[in-house]
C-alpha cells in the first residue's frame, strides 16, 4: 500500500484521507491481482509472483518517500494511529467489512473449493480464475480497511495472525471462518487497552498481542501445540 499512498500524494498534491485510501486500494489491487495474472502459467507460482511484485512495489514507495514534503504526516499511515480514527474511517471500515462478510458467506463453498482443491472446483464448474481474483480483491479491501488503525507496514500482521492462530486450534471450516474474526477483535481491543495503559502506540501493540496469542496457540493447542506433542 505504501507506493499507492505516495502516488496518491503526488497526484492530489497533498496527503489526505481520500488520497491515501484510494492510492492504497489501487496499489493493493494491482499487487494482488497482478500476482494472480502472472501466475496463470505453470512456470511461476503465485507465491513467488506475489513476493516479487510486493517487494518491488514497496521498494518504489520507499524510493519516492524522501521526495515528499509530508514524511512526518506519513508516519500515521505507515504504522497506524487508531486513536485518530474518525467517523469517516469507521463507516468506511464498516462498509468494507459488511461487503466482505456478505460476499464470503454467499460464496463460501466455491471459494473454499478454489483455495484448497482448485482442480475439483474447476471440474464442478466453479470459475476458478474469477474466484482467485475475487479472493485477492477481498484481501486488498481488508488491508485497506485496517490502514488507519495499524498502518500499511503492520496491516499484514493483523490480516495473517488471527487466521494462523485459529488454524492451530481447529480444523472445522465454520470455526476457521469465524474464529479468525473473533481472535482479531479480541487482539484489537486488548491491544488498544494495553497500549493506553502502557502509553504505547496502540497499532503496534495490537499486532504484538496477536503475535503473543499465536505463540500461545503454537505452544499449548490441544491438537497441534508443542507442549502436547508426543516425544
Amino acid at each position: 500500500m505504501l507506493p499507492g499512498i505516495t502516488l496518491g500524494i503526488v497526484v492530489a498534491g497533498a496527503l489526505t484521507q481520500a488520497s491515501a485510501f484510494l492510492g492504497a486500494l489501487f496499489a493493493s489491487l494491482i499487487v494482488g491481482l497482478g500476482s494472480v495474472a502472472v501466475a496463470r502459467g505453470n512456470r511461476i507460482s503465485q507465491g513467488t509472483a506475489l513476493a516479487v511484485i510486493y517487494t518491488s512495489a514497496f521498494a518504489a514507495g520507499v524510493a519516492i518517500l524522501p521526495k515528499l514534503d509530508t514524511r512526518e504526516e506519513l508516519e500515521h499511515w505507515l504504522f497506524g494511529e487508531i486513536l485518530a480514527v474518525g467517523p469517516t474511517d469507521l463507516w468506511t471500515a464498516l462498509g468494507i467489512g459488511a461487503f466482505m462478510l456478505i460476499t464470503a458467506n454467499l460464496l463460501m463453498r466455491p471459494m473454499l473449493l478454489t483455495l484448497f482443491e482448485p482442480n475439483v472446483a474447476a471440474a464442478q464448474g466453479v470459475p476458478v480464475r474469477c474466484m482467485q481474483y475475487l479472493t485477492f480483491g477481498l484481501l486488498a479491501l481488508s488491508l485497506v480497511a485496517s490502514l488507519q488503525a495499524v498502518g500499511c507496514v503492520l496491516s499484514v500482521g493483523l490480516l495473517v495472525a488471527p487466521a494462523a492462530t485459529v488454524s492451530l486450534l481447529t480444523d472445522r471450516t465454520s470455526l476457521l471462518f469465524w474464529g479468525g474474526g473473533i481472535i482479531g477483535a479480541i487482539g484489537a481491543v486488548g491491544g488498544v487497552l494495553l497500549g493506553i495503559a502502557t502509553n504505547l502506540s496502540p497499532g503496534p501493540v495490537i499486532v504484538m498481542v496477536l503475535g503473543v496469542l499465536f505463540l500461545l496457540a503454537w505452544l499449548f493447542s490441544p491438537r497441534y501445540g508443542v507442549a502436547f506433542r508426543k516425544s
